[in-house]
């Protein structure tokens, strides 16, 4: 590219304002094309693809190379039908000035209003050139007036720049120049210059680009008042376009923001092969770009609309999007599985298609602007890809919200898993999308789990609980959650997370909404009264009527076909022109539920349950019920004490907190222990009034007894050993029990129990398994003897760990304490104790040396000239095997 500045400029406007006729009159009078083209014969120079010469429109943002004495404009030219605004919006990001054209025989069209805006949104400077001034009725003072009321207060007329009129015009723009005009200072280039760059003076020019009339004197005025961009000098770039050339190879279009951009210039891992310099259809390929230039660059394979390269920050997504969605039908010998991954290509080159799969229906789904958009993607998957599809009918793209404010929770408890999240679920402002904050205290969940939280939020498309349509509009804050030291893995947040959101929509009243229209109506004077009355049965609203125009807007579903209606009964003449307004509730809510039929407690894969743990099983908790299983307090709701919640507010013992009880938890002292030990240490002894079942005795529930040992300082009684199980920490580290476990966890745990039954009988120990029921509602610490061993469930709050870690901790002093675990920070603390550790699998493999001993001890006792039981026993009832098979 030359080394003249670069400044990039766009041609935009409403369909048929006459667009590309302008961009073609400035090429001609620039000196770049010889002859002006023209849409009506198909010869524009700018409308390369076959599409647009046939339907006469511009469907895809093409540039063209203005080389002028002191710099070279990049020329856009971008779609004007609505259809296609997403196409005309990526390339505002890489703007420095705008072109806006406006058809001096219609006026300011509710598309205009919509580019407008965007301009704004986009801190782009906007030249207006009001074309169409050849033909009869258009009156230049009478739309200069429009312009004013409907766009900006500030747009002046540049046609006579020597009048003190004008000069007065452009100093009330601005207090300090009107302070220096008023002082008789004139108003000169710079403060011109300055005053369009800060966007308080919009020039307005008047003129026909079909006639040549105006376009000379607007395109010297454009050099002469557009001002160089300021750039640095580190290498940025912006991505606003992907496309294919003939070759199917793959383009990316950007602006350099910064620095230059050189061939074989590595970019992340990747390296640019070419630079092309496109003018229409036709490229030059160059060895450097600086600074302001846009090219198309091959060899990046990953990038996308919108992203930042370099220094250069992403770019913000665009404001326009799809409202209508349509099942792709493909013809029977062209498989889904081939076909969905070319329109991922087409989805790359235009992200607004949003092609979608649908698991439920086992259908592909693409969501676009309109009807004349799916046209035309009709034809360029016939020519790209040889493959004729069709659509179905076109549905209503819907979207949800809420009306109030709700607390959501989420639990995520399997065995070895842990994760609880709270989240606190606004309404939004129309228009703004989802907002996702963190207002939790880093002492109540760290601050790497809390951006994972808001991560999860942002990876996905979240569904409502109404239709399954999108959210938004919403705003969801973090303000609470809880992590376990051990258990929790990345993945239990995301489960947690959306959980979370779900059963906060569960709770919520949903809005349902529905995109509208703004629309503009131009009629004979004898078709008004029809039209009143068709926007009063749509449910739309009219903001003003007269001279046949009538301007209003309604949903989108009403006017979806009424442009079809509006040609019939006014026989040609009614013109309607619509943009997208945005999305307000819907109309008929009612009617478009039952037609959905989504029903959200089905959809399995956005579920509002959260999961818990019980006897080391994890077990589903419906969303309705999930608040009186929560380990930490809600943010709202109420307290204990029947006081108000409100966001923020927290319980002073939050840690113990029970949402549906209210209790504290109250944690077992060094007596109670005493008192457990007393009763497991005489447990092995006959309760003759207590009958048996299965091997157990009759449940007892540990309650006050007299203690049989008082506080530390004693030395250790040699003669009582105690070990203590994990039991599902050894079910789950030994391989029998671990799959026995998958099939059925009581069979598992009676394996191990009867298992353990015969190691005691050769250790002589007192032998006691802990299992963990601290997720059991009320439950309290419970001891029962399954014939020679003592088993203990924990109570409510209390896991098998701080079981067995008190114990230690209590009575490693007094008595020899063995603890079997592989929970790595249970065996320091154990070890810290003076307890003797046992790994899971050493413990294996000492039960299998005990067995094989007892083994060997009765083989060297057997009387041979006797019959024994064991003998004539089956191999399945000595090993245990029948009784898992029954």
């Amino acid at each position: 590219m030359s080394d003249k500045a670069n400044i990039a400029a766009a041609v935009l406007a409403h369909v048929d304002a006459g667009k590309t006729t302008l961009s073609e009159a400035l090429l001609y009078e620039s000196g770049m094309i010889r002859r002006a083209g023209r849409v009506d014969n198909k010869d524009a120079f700018l409308d390369t693809f076959a599409l647009e010469k046939e339907r006469g429109i511009t469907i895809f943002s093409k540039q063209a190379v203005l080389k002028l004495p002191e710099e070279t404009v990049t020329l856009l030219d971008t779609p004007g039908h609505v259809d296609f605004s997403a196409e005309m919006e990526r390339t505002l990001q890489v703007l420095d000035y705008a072109i806006l054209v406006i058809s001096g025989a219609d006026g300011v069209q509710a598309h205009t209003r919509t580019l407008f805006g965007l301009l704004a949104k986009y801190e782009v400077p906007v030249f207006l050139f009001v074309n169409k001034m050849d033909q009869p009725g258009t009156d230049q003072e009478a739309l200069l007036l429009e312009l004013k009321k409907e766009l900006h207060e500030n747009c002046v007329d540049f046609s006579d720049q020597e009048s003190a009129a004008f000069a007065e015009n452009v100093a009330v723009c601005d207090e300090q120049v009107l302070e220096q005009y008023l002082a008789g200072e004139a108003v000169g280039t710079e403060q011109i210059r300055k005053l369009i760059r800060e966007r308080k003076l919009f020039p307005c020019y008047f003129g026909s680009a079909l006639k040549m009339q105006g376009v000379k004197e607007f395109l010297a005025d454009f050099i002469r008042y557009a001002s160089i961009p300021a750039c640095g000098e580190t290498f940025g770039a912006r991505v606003f376009k992907i496309a294919r050339d003939a070759q199917g190879n793959r383009l990316t279009y950007l602006k350099v923001t910064g620095g230059s951009l050189k061939v074989r210039q590595v970019i992340g891992e990747e390296k640019i092969n070419q630079i092309r310099i496109y003018s229409g259809e036709k490229y030059e390929t160059a060895e450097e770009v600086g600074a302001g230039g846009i090219c198309a660059v091959t060899g990046l394979l990953h990038t996308f609309p919108g992203e930042g390269l370099g220094a250069e920050k992403a770019s913000r997504l665009p404001v326009l999007e799809p409202v209508l969605t349509y099942q792709i039908i493909l013809p029977e010998e062209v498989s889904p599985a081939v076909m969905l991954p070319r329109l991922r290509e087409l989805e790359e080159e235009e992200p607004q298609l949003h092609i979608v799969w649908d698991e439920t229906l086992k259908e592909i789904q693409v969501q676009v602007m309109g009807e004349v958009q799916i046209e035309v993607l009709s034809e360029l998957i016939r020519q790209r890809y040889g493959v004729q599809v069709t659509f179905g009918a076109g549905r209503i793209v819907y979207k949800e919200t809420i009306a109030g404010t709700v607390e959501g929770v989420g639990h995520f408890e399997p065995l070895r898993h842990y994760a609880e999240v709270h989240l606190l679920l606004e309404p939004g402002e129309p228009g703004s999308g989802l907002v996702f904050e963190t207002d939790c205290s880093e002492d109540v969940l760290d601050r790497n789990w809390q951006r994972l939280v808001l991560t999860h939020l942002r990876e996905k498309e979240h569904v409502g609980v109404l239709t399954g349509s999108a959210l938004a509009d919403m705003k969801i804050t973090l303000v609470a959650g809880r992590a376990h030291t051990k258990h929790t893995e990345g993945g239990d947040f995301r489960q947690a997370t959306y959980r979370a959101l779900r059963q906060g929509l569960m709770q919520a009243e949903t809005v349902l909404l529905e995109p509208w229209y703004d629309f503009r109506l131009s009629l004979p004077a004898g078709a008004v009264g029809r039209a009143m009355n068709d926007i009063d049965r749509m449910k739309g609203t009219i903001a003003y009527s007269a001279d046949g125009c009538i301007v209003g807007s309604a949903p989108v579903s009403a006017m979806q076909n009424y442009q079809r209606e509006v040609m019939a009964y006014t026989a040609g003449e009614g013109k309607l022109s619509v943009a997208l307004k945005g999305y307000f509730p819907c109309h008929n809510t009612e009617e478009v539920v039952a037609q959905i039929g989504y029903d959200a407690q089905s959809d399995l894969e956005n579920t509002a349950d959260s999961v818990f743990c019980a006897h080391g099983a994890g077990f589903i908790v419906p969303w309705d019920q999930v608040f009186s299983y929560m380990h930490l307090p809600p943010v709202l709701g109420q307290d204990k004490n029947g006081e108000e919640w409100y966001p923020g507010q927290w319980l002073p013992d939050a840690a113990n907190f029970h949402a549906k009880t209210g209790e504290e938890e109250a944690w077992i002292g060094t007596e109670e222990i005493d008192r457990i030990l007393d009763r497991t240490y005489n447990a092995n002894k006959r309760d003759k009034d207590a009958g048996a079942t299965n091997g157990y005795k009759k449940k007892r529930i540990i309650e006050s007894s007299p203690a049989s040992a008082s506080g530390g300082g004693k030395q250790k009684d040699a003669g009582v050993e105690y070990l203590l199980v994990d039991g599902y920490n050894v079910i789950f580290a030994w391989q029998e029990l671990a799959e026995l476990a998958r099939v059925n966890m009581d069979s598992a745990r009676g394996r191990l129990l009867d298992i353990l039954c015969n190691y005691q009988g050769i250790r002589r120990c007192e032998l006691i398994v802990v299992f963990d029921a601290y997720r059991v509602e009320g439950h309290q610490t419970e001891a029962c003897d399954y014939h020679n061993i003592h088993v203990v469930y924990t109570k409510e709050a209390e896991t098998a760990d701080a079981y067995i870690e008190r114990f230690a901790h209590e009575h490693a002093s007094r008595y020899r304490v063995t603890v079997a675990t592989s929970d790595g920070l249970e065996q320091i603390i154990i070890r810290g104790a003076g307890c003797i550790l046992l790994s899971a699998r050493e413990f294996e493999q000492e039960v299998k040396e005990k067995n094989r001993q007892l083994q060997a001890e009765y083989d060297s006792r057997k009387d041979h000239g006797k019959v024994y039981l064991r003998d004539q026993m089956p191999s399945q009832v000595l090993d245990g095997s029948l009784e898992e098979q029954q």
